[in-house]
């Protein structure tokens, strides 16, 4: 709703490297109520007509060069930011809000803060109606880099370029290129978290203007360019976004009937504002905004005299006639769904000069704003009142939010972890719902789609639920271990020398073992008792899970009165398990340095240092045949000797 003329747009950068231009809000204005250009405001939620590119920059002869191209709209280099989804989310650097406060719904950023020579750019094209010879272009930005100090020409920068195609002419008052060198710029703040020992630049979002009068049915085209400094080591980002509001006034120069003041706003982007009376015999003020109360008689002219920041933009004289013709049409928006307390965005973006209030105002973000997000308990209808800052011309309109809630709770019936033939079960129950549908470890269940489901198998199981409005939900996760509980097994004998210790061993699974009875053991509840006795002794091995299955082993140990080594004359490899492998017999050996089987002809055919482990005929998978072999033992006996044996043992077929 903006008038402007003769304008540039205003950016100023720091003096250091690291482009980060927040560069947000193009607050596009049209300046007569026309057809704005399709998506220039990103409210499609995306970049359909937009072109996007994407390059690289670098220092060459002295000059900083851009070089991009057309590419598809990339993440983490154009990146599109919602209300819906993003209203709250701050800048990491500057704590300035990443979606454009202007009420508009999207905006975007180009780059992002990796370090690098990455140059983005958007450009978008479009026609000033043939009869729009006053037409002009307001946007918003912000701006965050970091400060290294380059030369200029390796310094990150902004290119903002709006050209005449039609005429292939530059606009000189709206084109700049923005280098931050030297001091820090107006608008400029030192960032609290730079995260590193380089400065970080921020400047909160501004307002800025662009004159495009006299050019009725010309092409236009908008291009912003962003660059990072040349040697890889520092980043910038930037954000853009655009109104889509289209008129030929000054915000407030149209005003409603039953005003009772009004507020004329002039177009954004100046240093100074001086207005005057028609005749410029009396200075109004000095603001941007001037404000008449009561107004003043319709079809009275104001003028504003406006001075461009230095060397960015267009000194100029620009005109508003006030006529008491508006009329305000409020808009809540369609009415919508929210699934489970999912937030809504109802309304529509806001207009300059506007004033909104929403009743009720449980459930809403900000019941003060043209499109707050709602988040309703209950289904709810919300009435939005508008009215023109000056107080008349209000009206409502209403908006349904309808509530849909699904409980997602999810509860376990039984126990998570038990040992099979326990008596233990699992249960899973969700509350009823029109669909339910089970998973096992991410996978749908065939046929699992009743509130209860029994569990049989051990794995991660959830549920998601949905119901005929449209809304869905996923339960969180419940892992359940069903275990089984391992068949006992009676170990080697283990031969003890009378009265000196010798180490037992149980199966290493579970948490717990229990040897029974304790008797001739030092610790009956370890996995590796000691034993000392002269008597023999049978012994059962509880071993429990943390499940609770359990397994019962037996040892037997028998007394021998000194160390010793066996190793059996013959053994016959035929699979009838009976003598099926050549091992040694340990009796008082603590430790086996090793078992090797040599053939005829002196070929290693087995080896092993581990107890209890033996030659089951084989040499490389090949099955051996009768023959006589060849065997050396040696290991430690309890007693601290070390005993060596050789001998003979006939493979038979």
């Amino acid at each position: 709703m903006t008038f402007l003329k003769n304008k540039g747009w205003f950016i100023r950068y720091s003096s250091k490297q690291g482009l980060g231009i927040l560069f947000c809000c193009l607050y596009y204005q049209l300046l007569v109520a026309q057809s704005c250009p399709p998506n220039i405001d990103f409210e499609t939620g995306t970049f359909n007509g937009w072109t996007c590119y994407l390059g690289s920059t670098a220092a060459v002869n002295g000059e900083n060069v851009i070089s991009i191209s057309p590419a598809s709209p990339t993440p983490n280099r154009q990146t599109m930011y919602s209300y819906a989804a993003n209203a709250g989310e701050l800048d990491e650097y500057g704590g300035f809000p990443v979606v454009c406060p202007n009420g508009s719904g999207y905006s975007i950023r180009l780059g992002n803060n990796l370090p690098g020579t990455q140059a983005e750019g958007v450009s978008y094209q479009f026609r000033i109606p043939d009869n729009q010879n006053v037409y002009s272009l307001i946007y918003h930005y912000a701006v965050v880099f970091q400060d290294p100090n380059h030369r200029p020409e390796e310094q990150p920068r902004m290119e903002i370029e709006v050209q005449n195609v039609t005429d292939n002419k530059i606009i000189t008052c709206s084109s700049f290129t923005f280098i931050p060198y030297g001091t820090l710029l107006p608008g400029f703040f030192t960032s609290s978290n730079p995260r590193g020992d380089t400065p970080v630049w921020c400047k909160n979002w501004s307002a800025v203007s662009v004159n495009l009068d006299g050019m009725a049915g010309k092409v236009i085209r908008l291009f912003f360019k962003t660059a990072d400094c040349t040697f890889r080591r520092h980043f910038g980002y930037a954000y853009l976004d655009v109104n889509s509001e289209c008129t030929d006034e000054f915000v407030g120069a149209k005003y409603c009937p039953d005003d009772t003041a009004v507020n004329v706003t002039a177009p954004y982007g100046y240093q100074n504002y001086t207005w005057y009376n028609n005749s410029f015999s009396n200075e109004l003020g000095s603001e941007q905004t001037i404000r008449f109360s009561p107004p003043p008689a319709v079809g009275t002219t104001v003028a504003v005299e406006v001075v461009p920041f230095n060397g960015y933009g267009c000194l100029d004289t620009l005109y508003a006639r006030l006529v008491d013709t508006l009329t305000i049409i409020a808009n809540a928006g369609r009415d919508t769904l929210s699934c489970n307390h999912s937030p809504v965005v109802i309304g529509v973006n806001s207009k300059p000069g506007l004033v909104y209030s929403w009743t009720p105002v449980a459930g809403l973000s900000d019941p003060k704003i043209a499109n707050p997000i709602a988040t309703p308990d209950v289904t709810t209808s919300y009435v939005v009142a508008t009215r023109h800052d000056g107080g008349g011309c209000l009206n409502t309109d209403t908006v349904v939010v309808k509530a849909s809630i699904i409980d997602d709770s999810l509860e376990l019936i039984g126990k998570a972890v038990y040992c099979l033939g326990s008596g233990d079960s699992t249960i899973l129950m969700v509350q009823p719902t029109d669909n339910i549908q089970w998973f096992k470890d991410g996978i749908a269940i065939n046929g699992a789609e009743q509130y209860q489901y029994r569990v049989t198998k051990s794995g991660a199981y959830n549920a998601i639920l949905s119901n005929n409005d449209g809304c869905s939900v996923t339960t969180n996760q419940q892992d359940v271990i069903i275990d089984k509980a391992r068949p006992g097994i009676t170990y080697p004998v283990q031969y003890a020398v009378v009265d000196l210790p010798t180490t037992l061993q149980a199966r290493d699974f579970g948490s717990t073992a229990l040897w029974s009875p304790a008797r001739f053991l030092d610790n009956a509840a370890s996995y590796t008792p000691l034993f000392r006795s002269s008597t023999d002794q049978l012994y059962t091995v509880e071993i429990k899970t943390n499940t609770g299955c359990v397994t019962v082993d037996t040892q037997m140990v028998k007394i021998v009165n000194h160390a010793d080594i066996y190793v059996p004359t013959a053994f016959t490899p035929n699979d009838d398990e009976r003598n099926d492998i050549l091992r040694p017999t340990l009796m008082g050996i603590k430790e086996l340095h090793y078992f090797r089987v040599y053939n005829r002809w002196g070929q290693l055919m087995f080896e092993t240092k581990t107890n209890y482990a033996g030659w089951d005929g084989r040499y490389k998978g090949a099955p051996q045949s009768t023959q006589v072999f060849v065997w050396l033992v040696e290991g430690v006996g309890v007693d601290g000797q070390l005993y060596t044996k050789k001998g003979t043992s006939t493979l038979i077929r």
